[in-house]
Order: C-alpha cells, then sequence, then structure tokens
C-alpha cells in the first residue's frame, strides 16, 4: 500500500506497509446513533450540532422553465413516496419511511432534472435544508457536500480542505433531521450506495439517464415523454405567450410539431423560444425543421431531435448576437453546470457585452441562469451536439470553442491572486479531457493547467483521482515535447503514481520502468532523478506482491544515495525507509526492524517530529513490530501517528484514513474489540467517500469490518479450566 508524499515525479516516493490485512479474529463495538461514521475535531463536531440552518435554506438554481405542464402525476407520485406510507406486502401493515428515496430516470431532454427542481422548489419550505448537487461524479458529491458546510459554517471551512468540509457536512444533516438532498445526474448508481446509508433522516432525491444498476441501491421512477396533449399545450404556452389562446389551427400546428419533435421536452421547449422569439409561425417552422423522427425505426433519437432544433436556433442568435455563440461553443466543451460567469468574462470585451450575449442565450433556452446570476449551465444534450461538428477552415484542426474552453481554462489558473480556484476549475478541467475529440492538437499550456490541477488534488490526498488529467497532460507533453524531455518525463512518473495510490501497480511499473529507462539513458546511472525512479518502480513491485525485484533495487539505490547525496539526505531516508519496506513485505523483520529505527531517528532529527515523511517512518516501523508480534511498542507508535496525522494533514487524508485502519488492526490483535470496530466503521465509510466503492483500501476496509462483525457476534468458548 502506498503511503506517502505526492508523485510529482521530482522525488522518490516513500511507502508504507502492507497492513490492510484480511481475515482473523475480530471483536466490534457499534455506537447506534452513528456517533463513530466521521471523526472530526471536538470543536467543529459541536458546531454541527449547534449550527442551525436559516428557515428555506437551500442551493436551488432558479426554476428551469416558467412553464410546468404534463408532470402532475408524476410530481404528486414524488410526493407520495418521499412522505407518505408503503406497504410491505399483501395483507401487512403499513410501513411509514422515515426517510425516502427515489431516482427519476430517462432519456437525456426528457425532464428529469426540471421535474426534480420542481419538486424541490415547490415542498422547499417543508424542509430544514434543500440542497442541489451535481452528481456526476463522486468528486462532485463531495464537492456539493462541501458546500453545506461553506454556507453554514463558512468561519471554519475557509481554513479547511475540501474532504473536511464533507464530513462536516454529513455531520450536520446526521444531527439536523428533515433536509432534501438532490443528486442531480448521478452516471453511476454505486456513488450514491455510501450516502443512503450514513443520512437517514431525510429525503435523497436523484436524476440520472441510467436505467439499470438501481435495483441494489434506490427505488426508481422511469420517466417518460410528455403525452400528445400536454406537449401541444407546452408548445402552444412558449410559442404564443401564456395570454394568448391558440386558434384551432395554431393548435393543430402545434400537435403535429409536438409530434415531430417526438414529445420530447426539451426540444418543445427550445422550438417554443424560438418560435417567441422570433414570430415564426407554427407551421411554418415545421417546414423548415424537416422530418425529424424516423418512424420507421420506432422511438425518438434525442440527440437527432435537438440537432435538428439548434440548427435553426443557432442561426438566429448568431444575427442577434454573435458573441452568444461564441461563448456557447466554448460551453460546450466545460462541464455543464456552475459555468462561472468570471470564467467566461475573457472571451467578451466588458461586463456588458457578456451580460447580453448570455441573455440572448437564455432568451432561446440554451442556457439557464443559477439562483444568484453568477453561474450559468447548458443541457448536456446541447453540448452532445455542439461537439459533434468538425473543425472549420482555419481553425488549426480545433473544433468550434474547444481551442477557447482550453484558453479559459488556462487564463482561470493563471488568476493574478495567486490563489486560483482550483476546486472551481475541476469539473472544467475534467470536462476538457473527457471530451477531447479525437486530432485535437496538443498545447502545453493547457498540459501545464492540468499536470497543476493534478498536482493540487494530489496534495488534497487524492492522487487516486488524478487518472484522467494525468493521462491526458502526459499526451500533450509526449506530442510536443518527445519521449525524454524532463517535463514528460515527470508527467509520465506522476501518472505511474496516481494508478499506484488507485491500487492499480500492474498499470503503474510499465510507465515506471519507461521513465526509469530514459532517465538511465539521458541523466546518467547515478543522476538523483534516476535514484528516484528507480525507488519508485521498487516501491510498486513491492506493492505489486514481489519484494524479490525490489529488494536489490532499492540496495542499489539507497548505496548510491548515500554515497551522493549523504546519510541523512532526505531522499536518502526515503530511499532506507523503502528497503526496509521491501525487506519487511519480504518477510525479513530481522533486517527490517533495525532500518526502520534507524530512518525514524534520522527522520525526526532532521526533518523534524511530524514531517509527513517522518509519519510514515513512524507507521512503517510500528507496522514491523506488530508483524513481530510486540504490540506493546506497536500500538503506542500507532496512536501517536494517527494523532499527528489528523493534526498535520486533516481526517481524510488517505494517510490519516490508513494509520486509523492499523490502529485498529493493532487493536484487534490486542483483543480490544471495544476500541477495534468504531475505528473500522470509520474507516470504511471515510474511504468509500474519499477513494470510492471499489478502490481496494475500500474493499478491504469492507472485508474487515464483515470480519470483525462476524467475531463480534460469535458465542464465547467456555475456558476449559473453568467451565
Amino acid at each position: 500500500m502506498t503511503d506517502g508524499p505526492g508523485s510529482g515525479g521530482g522525488g522518490p516516493r516513500a511507502t508504507g506497509e502492507r497492513s490492510l490485512s484480511v481475515g482473523g479474529s475480530v471483536s466490534v463495538a457499534i455506537t447506534g446513533d452513528g456517533a463513530e461514521v466521521v471523526m472530526l475535531p471536538a470543536e467543529t463536531v459541536r458546531w454541527a450540532k449547534e449550527v442551525e440552518a436559516p428557515p428555506g435554506e437551500g442551493n436551488l438554481p432558479g426554476p428551469a422553465s416558467g412553464v410546468f405542464v404534463g408532470r402532475a402525476a408524476e410530481l404528486a407520485e414524488l410526493r407520495r413516496f418521499l412522505t407518505g406510507e408503503l406497504r410491505t406486502g399483501a395483507g401487512e401493515a403499513a410501513v411509514t419511511r422515515v426517510a425516502g428515496t427515489r431516482v427519476i430516470h430517462g432519456l437525456g431532454g426528457i425532464g428529469k432534472t426540471t421535474l426534480a427542481l420542481h419538486y424541490a422548489h415547490t415542498f422547499r419550505r417543508t424542509y430544514t435544508l434543500v440542497w442541489w448537487i451535481n452528481a456526476t461524479s463522486t468528486k462532485q458529491i463531495v464537492a456539493g457536500l462541501a458546500g453545506i458546510a461553506t454556507r453554514l459554517c463558512p468561519h471554519w471551512a475557509t481554513t479547511t480542505g475540501v474532504q473536511e468540509r464533507a464530513a462536516w457536512a454529513i455531520r450536520w444533516l446526521q444531527w439536523h433531521p428533515g433536509w432534501l438532498l438532490v443528486f442531480d445526474n448521478v452516471e453511476d448508481p454505486a456513488d450514491l450506495r455510501h450516502y443512503l446509508g450514513m443520512l437517514p433522516d431525510g429525503h435523497h432525491l436523484a436524476t440520472s439517464r441510467t436505467a439499470t444498476g438501481w435495483h441494489a441501491v434506490a427505488p426508481t421512477m422511469p420517466l417518460g415523454l410528455l403525452d400528445p396533449d400536454a406537449a401541444t399545450g407546452l408548445l402552444c404556452t412558449l410559442a404564443l405567450g401564456a395570454e394568448c389562446a391558440p386558434t384551432p389551427r395554431q393548435r393543430r400546428d402545434a400537435a403535429a410539431l409536438a409530434a415531430e419533435l417526438g414529445y420530447l421536452p426539451l426540444a418543445l421547449e427550445q422550438a417554443g423560444a424560438y418560435l417567441f422569439e422570433t414570430g415564426t409561425p407554427l407551421g411554418e417552422y415545421r417546414a423548415m425543421l424537416g422530418q425529424v423522427i424516423d418512424t420507421t425505426v420506432g422511438g425518438i433519437d434525442p440527440e437527432r431531435t435537438i440537432a435538428a432544433v439548434w440548427r435553426h436556433t443557432l442561426t438566429v442568435i448568431e444575427r442577434r448576437n454573435p458573441q452568444a455563440i461564441t461563448l456557447l461553443d466554448a460551453m460546450a466543451w466545460l462541464a455543464p453546470d456552475v459555468i462561472p460567469r468570471t470564467l467566461l468574462a475573457p472571451l467578451c470585451p466588458d461586463a456588458r457585452t457578456l451580460g447580453e450575449a448570455l441573455g440572448a442565450l437564455h432568451a432561446y433556452n440554451m442556457i439557464a441562469y443559477s439562483a444568484d446570476r453568477r453561474s450559468v449551465s447548458v443541457h448536456r444534450l446541447v453540448q452532445t451536439v455542439l461537439r459533434s461538428r468538425p473543425p472549420g477552415k482555419g481553425s488549426g484542426g480545433y473544433p468550434p470553442g474547444r481551442q477557447d474552453a482550453e484558453r479559459l481554462l488556462q487564463r482561470a489558473a493563471d488568476d493574478d491572486t495567486g490563489s486560483p480556484p482550483w476546486e472551481r476549475l475541476l469539473p472544467h478541467a475534467i470536462a476538457i479531457t473527457e471530451s477531447t475529440p479525437p486530432g485535437t492538437p496538443a498545447s502545453i499550456e493547457t498540459a501545464n493547467v492540468l499536470q497543476a490541477l493534478a498536482e493540487y488534488q494530489d496534495g488534497e490526498g487524492r492522487n487516486a483521482h488524478t487518472v484522467g488529467l494525468r493521462t491526458a497532460a502526459l499526451a500533450h507533453y509526449e506530442q510536443l515535447l518527445g519521449d525524454s524531455h524532463p517535463q514528460t518525463l515527470t508527467s509520465r512518473q506522476g501518472l505511474a503514481g496516481a494508478y499506484q495510490d488507485a491500487g492499480d501497480p500492474d498499470r503503474a511499473i510499465p510507465l515506471y520502468e519507461a521513465a526509469l529507462a530514459l532517465c538511465e539513458e539521458t541523466l546518467g546511472d547515478a543522476h538523483p532523478r534516476t535514484l528516484a525512479g528507480r525507488n519508485d518502480l521498487a516501491n510498486a513491485y513491492t506493492d505489486a506482491g514481489n519484494p524479490a525485484r525490489a529488494v536489490p533495487l532499492l540496495e542499489a539505490t539507497l548505496a548510491q544515495s548515500e554515497k551522493l547525496l549523504g546519510d541523512i539526505h532526505a531522499h536518502t531516508l526515503i530511499h532506507r525507509n523503502n528497503l526496509a519496506n521491501a525487506y519487511k513485505a519480504a518477510g525479513d523483520l530481522a533486517r527490517a526492524i533495525p532500518l526502520y529505527e534507524t530512518t525514524l531517528r534520522q527522520s525526526e532529527e532532521t526533518l523534524g517530529v511530524t514531517h509527513p515523511d517522518t509519519l510514515i517512518s513512524r507507521n512503517n516501523l510500528a507496522g514491523a513490530y506488530k508483524a513481530a508480534g510486540d504490540l506493546v511498542r506497536a500500538i503506542p507508535l500507532y496512536e501517536a501517528t494517527l494523532g499527528q496525522r489528523q493534526h498535520v494533514l486533516g481526517e481524510m487524508h488517505p494517510h490519516t484514513l490508513n494509520s486509523r485502519h492499523n490502529l485498529a488492526n493493532a487493536y484487534r490483535a490486542a483483543g480490544d474489540l471495544a476500541r477495534a470496530i468504531p475505528l473500522y466503521e470509520t474507516t470504511l465509510a471515510q474511504r468509500e467517500h474519499v477513494l470510492g466503492e471499489t478502490h481496494p483500501h475500500t474493499l478491504i476496509s469492507r472485508d474487515n469490518l464483515a470480519d470483525a462483525l462476524r467475531a463480534a457476534r460469535a458465542p464465547r468458548r467456555p475456558d476449559s479450566t473453568n467451565p
């Protein structure tokens, strides 16, 4: 298990012990009220209990549409399910749900978000808090929860990281029942399981295009197309105005057009906005549109339908405000939600021009404003259609808007305040990496931003989540700088470290091997960077369960480092720690323990008692003592390391989680079940939160907790000497 500093590529990585064992005799003590699920300093826990939300508190976007028709039955069903009684089976008594959960799923553009938003606005006064979370990924869910802490406890939230803020928010939600969380656009049902289990005292409402995988997570409500009468009425209202009654001919034309658009709400809303803004007659627009639905195939293709509407809408918007098209093209490549106006501002000469361009897009229903109008969103289906256009002449190979999006990201990252808003930029950087079309030119500036964002996440203890950013950055560097350029080597080693931290040493090893070969070829066998590369490769071998390959590499590396850098250089200490780690993995405790003891003493003297590398050495020495059966010396070291990591790194840093798990293992080995199980439970909850449901460390935590629970329930065997 990697348990060391970030892997930017400039220095060696220190690694920790493989202490996440599975199986064995375990005892458990479970808190009844969940108070041990999230561990925070006592003062912040008190704030989570005592801070109250103002009446009507929430962060809801503005209503998605001023018109809401055809979904009254679905809205009523949502309300009944979330607040009503459900029967458990024929003839059984009704069971009241303390907390309700519902997932709305359906096609893109079908109106899932609109329905969820309308529900939230309609019933917001019945909840203690209504919080909207963009839930495309676990990172966005964590960031969304962290926003609760920022809103309710700003004096503390501004001084801590996103993981700690999210942990505080979970604790607040546990203390204050009666809230509504809306998870919009969930792509993986497993992303929600953890939160539904930890937060039972409120309502959860989710939207998703995914129809499968929910059976073990939450009940679903499929959302279909609007019925013909509702679709026709919506189109008439949008096209003619709410105060204007349609003529019989207008209603017939609206019915025909609604059918052509497949009764898809998003297409109806965009067509209606076009008709209202331009005054185009319904029948004439239908002729302009041509046939959209291919009835020979059956069903509706949302992308094709939106593309048909979009072509005419963009033509009109471009005549009215060309700057609006520039903005929309750039937004196509960013994350769809919470696009700050300040991020878009460089595309316009001044704030007034920006406001007018956004106003034109809003008038045609191409974007939506946030409640405070500081950010905008664009529908994912619109983005898909916009991204499908080929590069134009003179574009340098960039599709429309792509280069502008990259430049906006670069400009924001170069914020001259000296503190770029990294968390705000992350979803947009990730969207740019995930939406890169084949043949898009490489850019050093873009690569540097992606690399910087990855390093920021690494510093926050989330290196395992940087694989996508680092992969994209490396592709840029390789194309423009070549395989052996120092920046390319740094990037390749960083990607290898991300794979290793994600629990995938098999993908890390080839990258480390390639980087080491190039270092040896270009820098020489004894260059500090070569030594660092050899160290990192050996660590990956150890993590992959092959210490026999790691030991010779690390022995040679340590000898060269001592000669080149000195006995107590920081890199030498790391190499010594990692050699001890390889000895321990090989079962050679007689050589591992003295080496760990020497490294810890030198680290404390050279780096300080609470330096992250010193904490690694202390953790590893404790692990070696435990492996040797010396719990009397192991447990105090584990306890000291956990306390120091909580203080230095924070409650949710992966290294802190490792320490908590290691201490639980030591308590278990000592037979102290009352202290072991709360730590196991806490570690599992936090690993699900930080690393994800399927990370190897999460799986090990889950297995160990299950073993512990079984052991706690097992009857005691009678003492043979005292029956």
